[in-house]
């Protein structure tokens, strides 16, 4: 159990951040994270607060235990969710995985319901933990109706990848190759060229098999370290 300080509390945390509101960064982070009407972050508000300065109020509210963490990650105010997520990857990566973190993460997966919120939290809080754990939650998320949660499966397996392991990266990323949403091909596409990094061989069987079926965005994002010849290579695939 992650034991919390009295004075670690949702609400100083909120405070700390309020501090550091700016309404001109605001106005270019809305625009920047599509919150405008019909976009993929509809509805997101942001106080003008920048990652650095957030992940400066996380180490002063590392403590903080999961109820008020959780608290902290059901407001509207992304500064917020972006705090809370950034405390429980500090808290899961001192405990090398931690159940509880995950299953709140899991519980509350709404809230984390931008990219940049799952960049930040999905490869050490579920890749954290499932590395060591079983995996069917990663085909469950896939599976999903949610955009969102079909991205935090994707990403997760950033971890796995690190730790040497690519089967669930190929297998996830075979099952979006006929997706509709480029956040979708952006984040299989950064999958598969960091599985490449570590496995050419890896990334090379997965792009002779699919690369004239992958859509364009997810195919140019995994293919961007091999040589120009390669990439045209595969490029032309595409284009047959």
């Amino acid at each position: 159990m992650i034991m919390a300080s009295k004075i670690v509390t949702s609400e100083s945390a909120k405070e700390a951040i309020r501090f550091l509101a700016s309404e001109s960064k605001a106005s270019i982070l809305m625009r920047f994270f599509k919150c405008g009407k019909g976009e993929y972050g509809e509805g997101d508000i942001f106080l003008g607060v920048n990652v650095p300065e957030i992940r400066a109020i996380t180490k002063e509210f590392a403590g903080m235990s999961i109820e008020e963490t959780t608290s902290l990650l059901n407001s509207p105010e992304h500064e917020f969710r972006l705090c809370a997520l950034l405390i429980w990857v500090s808290q899961s990566k001192k405990a090398k995985g931690s159940k509880e973190i995950y299953d709140a993460y899991l519980a509350n997966l709404g809230m984390v319901n931008n990219w940049d919120l799952e960049d930040q939290s999905a490869p050490q809080i579920v890749g954290g933990y499932v590395v060591n754990h079983e995996r069917s939650i990663l085909y469950r998320l896939i599976e999903s109706s949610s955009m969102w949660e079909q991205r935090v499966a994707i990403v997760a397996t950033l971890h796995l990848i690190r730790n040497g392991e690519f089967d669930d990266t190929i297998e996830l990323c075979r099952r979006v190759l006929g997706h509709k949403h480029d956040l979708i091909h952006k984040a299989s596409g950064w999958m598969l060229r960091e599985m490449g990094k570590r496995s050419i061989d890896s990334l090379i069987g997965f792009l002779d098999q699919y690369a004239d079926i992958m859509p364009r965005t997810m195919l140019r994002y995994s293919i961007e370290k091999l040589s120009p010849e390669e990439r045209k290579h595969y490029m032309e695939m595409k284009r047959r």
